[in-house]
C-alpha cells in the first residue's frame, strides 16, 4: 500500500508538564489537530496510566496516529501514518506531526520519514543469493488458471512483468534477453521461413524472429492466454506491434501437446520458458526435446536459455547433457541478463546447424543483407563474444567423456553418440 510513514522521538519538552500527563485533556486537542491537518478521525482512544503518562491511538480515515508520553523523561514518541492509495496525504500528514510538535515543544526531535509505497521485488537466485529491484507502485496483478501475475512501475527498468514471484520482462531491458534467444541461431540460418516460440506471450521473441525478411510465419503457442492480452495492454515496448503482423500465428493451448501432434517443420523452435519448475519441469525434459528434434526441418535448431552458470550451475550441468544427449550440435552461450540479476547461459541445439562457425564479419554481412533493425545488443562482435565460455562453464557443459585434464582447452563441438 502507497504511504507515508512518519516516526518521531521528542524529548526535553517544554510543554506545560501536565500535557504529558492527562491523556483525555490531550484527546480534544488532538482531535482538533487533525481536523486542522485536513485527516479525519474515525475514532479516539486515549489512556492515562496510574503513576504519569498517557498512550492514545486515533484511527484516522488514512490510516492512524499513535502517540505514548513518558513524563518522567520530558518525552514522547509520535507515530504518524497515512495512505496514499486513492489521494496524497504526505503533506497533511506532514502537518499534523508539525502541529503535535509545536504542542509539546521539544528541545530534540529524531525524526524518520518512510515511504511504505516503495516495493522492493526480491528476486531469489537460489537458497542463498539473490537481487532486490525497488519499485514506485504495483499496476496490477491477477491469478490466472496457471499463474499469478504482477505488473510494476520501476524507476530503472520501466514496467516489469512477474510471473509467480519472479521477473520475466521489463520494458527497457527485455531486448538483452530476446535478441540472444533468437538471432544467433536464426542469423546463423541461410534463409530461416518458419519459427516456433514455445511460450513467450509477451511477444518479444516473435518480434526478433519477424525482423529476419525470410521469415514466412511466426507461431507463438502460448498456455496462458491472460499474458497475452496482458502484454498487448502494458508492454508494447516488448513487442512493438508484432501481435497486429499477419505473420504472427498466436495459439492459446499446451505447447506440448502442439509439439507432439503438429505435422509442421520449423527452421527455429525457441523455448521462450519460466525456469524448469513445477508445470514448465517437463518442457525441459528428454522426451520433449525429442520431440522437438522431430519437427525441426533440415538445418533446423533449438534454443533455450538453460540457466545461471553461477547460481544454478547444478542445472546448467544437467540440462547441457540432456541436451548433448539429443542432439549432435550443442553451443551453449553466455550473457549477463539485468534483470536476472546474473550470468545466464543459453543454448543453441541441432544436428547440422553450428552458429560458432561464423564469424564476426560474417554474421554483420548477414545483419546487414536482412536490413534487421533495432538491434540493441547484437552484432558480429556479440555473437562471437557470447560463445567465448570460461573454464568453469565449459567444465559443466562439456560431456565426461569429451573432458581433458588440461585446462584452457578449446571446446569443440560437443556430440553425442552418432544418431
Amino acid at each position: 500500500m502507497n504511504g507515508l510513514h512518519l516516526i518521531g522521538d521528542l524529548t526535553g519538552c517544554r510543554c506545560d508538564p501536565q500535557l504529558l500527563l492527562d491523556g483525555e485533556r490531550f484527546k480534544s486537542t488532538c482531535v482538533e489537530m487533525v481536523s486542522a491537518s485536513g485527516l479525519t478521525t474515525m475514532d479516539a482512544s486515549f489512556h492515562t496510566f496510574e503513576g504519569g503518562g498517557f498512550t492514545g491511538t486515533v484511527v484516522l480515515a488514512e490510516s492512524h496516529l499513535a502517540i505514548h508520553t513518558w513524563p518522567e523523561r520530558q518525552g514522547l514518541t509520535l507515530d504518524v501514518y497515512v495512505c496514499n492509495y486513492s489521494a496524497d496525504n504526505s503533506d497533511k500528514a506532514r502537518k499534523l506531526f508539525d502541529a503535535l510538535v509545536a504542542y509539546f515543544q521539544p528541545t530534540e526531535v529524531a525524526k524518520h520519514e518512510v515511504d511504505r509505497g516503495e516495493h522492493l521485488l526480491m528476486e531469489p537466485l537460489n537458497e542463498t543469493t539473490g537481487f532486490y529491484i525497488k519499485a514506485t507502485k504495483q499496476l496490477g496483478e491477477w491469478q490466472t488458471r496457471f499463474q499469478k501475475m504482477q505488473i510494476y512501475e520501476t524507476p530503472h527498468y520501466g514496467k516489469l512483468f512477474r510471473l509467480d514471484g519472479f521477473n520475466m520482462t521489463s520494458e527497457k531491458e527485455e531486448f538483452v534477453y530476446h535478441e540472444n534467444l533468437v538471432h544467433p541461431a536464426l542469423t546463423a540460418h541461410a534463409a530461416p521461413k518458419r519459427v516456433l516460440i514455445i511460450g513467450g506471450g509477451d511477444g518479444g521473441s516473435s518480434e526478433e524472429a519477424l525482423k529476419h525478411p525470410s521469415v514466412e510465419q511466426v507461431t507463438m503457442v502460448e498456455i496462458d492466454g491472460d499474458v497475452i492480452e496482458v502484454a498487448k495492454k502494458h508492454f508494447h515496448a516488448v513487442h512493438n506491434g508484432a501481435f497486429s503482423n499477419p505473420k504472427l500465428r498466436v495459439l492459446v493451448e499446451d505447447g506440448m501437446k502442439f509439439v507432439r501432434e503438429t505435422q509442421e517443420k520449423f527452421d527455429l523452435v525457441a523455448l521462450d520458458l519460466n525456469d524448469p519448475m513445477g508445470p514448465a519441469e517437463a518442457l525441459y525434459s528428454a522426451e520433449f526435446f525429442q520431440q522437438i528434434r522431430a519437427i525441426l526441418a533440415p538445418g533446423g535448431a533449438l534454443t533455450l536459455h538453460i540457466g545461471s552458470p553461477v547460481a544454478r550451475p547444478e542445472r546448467v550441468a544437467e540440462l547441457a547433457q540432456r541436451l548433448n544427449g539429443v542432439f549432435r550440435i550443442i553451443r551453449p552461450y553466455l550473457m549477463y541478463i539485468p534483470l536476472y540479476g546474473s550470468l545466464w547461459a543459453m543454448a543453441v541445439c541441432s544436428d547440422k546447424l553450428d552458429p560458432k562457425a561464423f564469424t564476426a564479419d560474417e554474421i554483420d554481412r548477414r545483419i546487414e543483407a536482412r536490413k534487421l533493425s533495432d538491434l540493441r545488443f547484437y552484432n558480429g562482435e556479440t555473437h562471437e563474444g557470447v560463445f567465448a565460455l570460461p573454464n568453469f562453464v565449459r567444465d559443466l557443459v562439456t560431456p565426461a567423456r569429451l573432458k581433458q585434464p588440461a585446462r584452457g582447452r578449446r571446446l569443440g563441438v560437443v556430440r553425442a553418440a552418432a544418431k
